[in-house]
């Protein structure tokens, strides 16, 4: 069964298919590849949860090594050799040895990076289902709708579940690209492939100033079309813009050179990565003039959000795998409506209480493997509730 509607550029459709509810072996064996892919979660959860407290230790270290070796630059303008093979701390002006261009477009621009966005107009399918159960089926209605969009990727029409009056060109004629410097220094100092990658704070570049390039390429706004009409685009037209990332030079109408503050290893006029004796590598860069207490502060904050972002992760996963290894007892009983909510519930109760005492429990056998001393002063401070309880008990009486 099909609908159709055409609402302007947005076309709709709905399609039903119907399948025999599937039998209690069947689902069962469903359940088993579930109750699988549950282990091998569950076993990963304890990986993420256990590495996560060495990983921040050893970060944390470092950054603690690097602020107690780092020595602030006088000046950035000549470089001394009493810093080499030394860690040291920088901020100044980027600047770069010629600008970048694009000549397609007659552009060109003193910066870090230069990136180049290109856009087609295309079909975009979008997909809404349902299932419901009637006269002994399971039944699966999506709706189908289409619309068009800029997109910076080609969409494939030939997945489309319709794709007559909805075909995308399979390629674009104008490529999407960055470009980068490959010269950055701040004063006399080179910055290394790590610290350049590290400049990424892309701002739109306006073309107002700008000429159209070719006869066939319109401008509009911030946007060069491929197009006949830029107002009214038709599929496979395209729209490209420019972003740029670390402005290397004055520049009358974006402004002066962007600040960065550096801190990385000093060899010779290069700044390269520092290792450290806990095994990371420092060669730290941030938009803006910062002291050195300001860096390592960020770097810290830094290392605690992703810490806690990976002990969030190592939860859900366990809460996940062993969602999935107990599902089998929520199949056994889920032709009994009111039965299957009830152990649903029960369900989701047990693995999230499991979950949280196991990851808390990996966390804390983290700490005993890396933090030795503070797992024993956490051990015993458990113990205090504990004694107190016991000491606040009446003395048995004499028999």
């Amino acid at each position: 069964l099909q609908q159709f509607s055409d609402t302007g550029s947005r076309k709709e459709h709905v399609k039903i298919t119907s399948e025999s509810k599937p039998g209690f072996l069947e689902r069962l064996s469903e359940t088993s590849g579930g109750m699988l892919m549950g282990l091998v979660t569950f076993l990963l959860s304890f990986y993420i949860l256990f590495t996560n407290e060495g990983r921040a230790l050893r970060t944390a270290k470092s950054l603690d090594e690097g602020l107690s070796l780092v020595i602030p630059l006088d000046s950035i303008h000549s470089v001394s050799q009493q810093n080499e093979g030394r860690l040291v701390h920088l901020a100044g002006s980027l600047s770069t040895s010629k600008p970048l261009f694009d000549p397609s477009y007659g552009l060109s621009i003193q910066a870090v990076k230069l990136k180049r966005n290109v856009e087609m107009y295309q079909w975009v399918e979008y997909e809404d289902s349902r299932e419901y159960e009637e006269n002994g089926e399971i039944k699966k209605e999506t709706k189908y709708s289409y619309n068009t969009e800029w997109k910076s990727e080609v969409v494939n029409s030939r997945n489309f579940d319709r794709e007559i009056g909805h075909k995308n060109p399979s390629a674009m004629a104008v490529e999407s690209f960055t470009a980068v410097s490959p010269n950055v220094q701040v004063g006399s100092f080179v910055l290394s492939k790590g610290l350049v990658d590290k400049i990424d704070d892309f701002k739109q570049l306006s073309l107002s100033n700008l000429e159209d390039p070719h006869a066939d390429v319109t401008r509009g706004g911030d946007y060069f079309y491929h197009s006949e009409n830029p107002r009214r685009p038709e599929v496979g037209d395209l729209r490209v813009s420019f972003f740029y990332a670390g402005l290397s030079g004055d520049d009358p109408h974006l402004g002066s050179a962007d600040k960065v503050t550096v801190i990385a290893l000093q060899r010779g006029d290069q700044l390269v990565p520092y290792h450290t004796k806990s095994g990371d590598v420092l060669q730290i860069l941030y938009p803006g003039d910062f002291s050195v207490e300001e860096v390592f502060q960020k770097e810290h904050e830094s290392n605690t959000m992703k810490t806690w972002a990976l002990r969030a992760a190592g939860w859900m996963a366990m809460f996940v795998g062993i969602s999935l290894m107990m599902r089998i007892f929520y199949t056994l009983v889920d032709w009994f409506p009111i039965v299957r909510d009830l152990v649903n519930i029960g369900l989701k109760a047990f693995a999230f209480c499991v979950a949280s005492s196991l990851s808390l429990l990996t966390i804390s056998v983290g700490w005993l493997f890396y933090r030795p001393l503070w797992a024993l002063l956490i051990g015993l401070l458990s113990v205090v509730p504990i004694v107190v309880a016991k000491s606040r008990l009446p003395p048995k009486k004499q028999q």
